[in-house]
């Protein structure tokens, strides 16, 4: 079982302006008021300030500590194909290799039908992530982290060529083709950054903060990355959450949709937040 990321995080940032850290002697958590598992509701600005700001980890690195795109619940499809499953505009083809679908590109704009143009991209980059605290994790972590469908966030299908294009570059550095997404970029960015308990550097930060001034300061909501993984079908438990009302949350929306959930829509439905919502049309789980 995972550990929980706040048992590795010794240090707690209490302002946003705190002098620069150094890591990996010291590793860091800003103040998000929450627990491994919990949701953290506030603006972006906001968020981008939280952000913790250290020195990146220049060594160390090496692609085989994340060990991605495996089948985490066995039911044949790995992380790559669960992805492309879940972002298809129409009904993808393939159950275990996924053939055929529609697919936008939100990078640059593209659409294609066949996935071999597709590469599914780290939101945050695993090289990045290294860099920004998770040289400390462990391999379960780091492997929970390169596969995580708990945040339609963290892994997107775009192009091969944007996502080659952007490599392991922070937004300080590299920013997608289609200005129109910048703002919901970099609100993904600090979402994963949040999530997953990383730091930024101070190019980096700078970055976020002058282009998130040209936005209208979206609340960015995002769970904590939980401290274990679920047995089973379901995300987070095959029951209703309590008495709130919601459905049961699962890992994906073709597993809510097998049980018979959904569809959801934004800004009506709490569940909408739990899943990718990959053509942008404001519903998720419709198919």
């Amino acid at each position: 079982m995972l550990r929980p990321l706040a048992t590795l995080l010794a240090v707690v940032l209490l302002c946003a302006g705190c002098a620069e850290i150094s890591p990996p002697d010291t590793a860091v958590q800003a103040g998000y008021g929450a627990e491994s598992g919990e949701e953290v509701s506030l603006p972006l600005t906001e968020a981008i300030a939280k952000l913790p700001v250290a020195k990146e980890v220049t060594s160390g690195y090496e692609r085989e500590k994340f060990n991605h795109w495996v089948d985490a619940d066995g039911d044949c499809q790995d992380a790559r194909n669960e992805v492309l499953l879940e972002e298809s505009r129409k009904k993808a083809r393939g159950r275990c290799e996924v053939s055929r679908g529609t697919w936008l590109s939100t990078y640059d704009g593209v659409t294609l039908k066949r996935p071999g143009g597709l590469d599914i991209d780290h939101m945050v980059p695993l090289k990045e992530s290294w860099e920004s605290g998770a040289d400390a994790w462990s391999d379960e972590e780091r492997e929970a982290y390169a596969n995580d469908l708990g945040d339609p966030r963290a892994l997107i299908a775009v192009t091969a060529a944007t996502n080659r294009s952007k490599g392991d570059q922070d937004p300080a550095d590299w920013m997608p083709d289609a200005t129109s997404y910048h703002c919901t970029y970099v609100a993904d960015w600090v979402a994963v950054k949040i999530r997953w308990g990383l730091f930024a550097d101070r190019a980096e930060k700078a970055a976020l903060k002058s282009i998130a001034a040209g936005c209208d300061d979206p609340v960015v909501t995002v769970r904590l990355a939980p401290g274990g993984q679920s047995d089973g079908d379901a995300g987070q438990g095959d029951v209703p959450a309590g008495d709130t009302g919601e459905d049961p949350r699962f890992d994906t929306c073709a597993k809510a949709a097998a049980k018979g959930y959904g569809p959801y829509r934004k800004g009506r439905d709490a569940e909408y937040e739990w899943y990718r919502d990959g053509d942008k049309d404001g519903t998720v789980c419709d198919s």
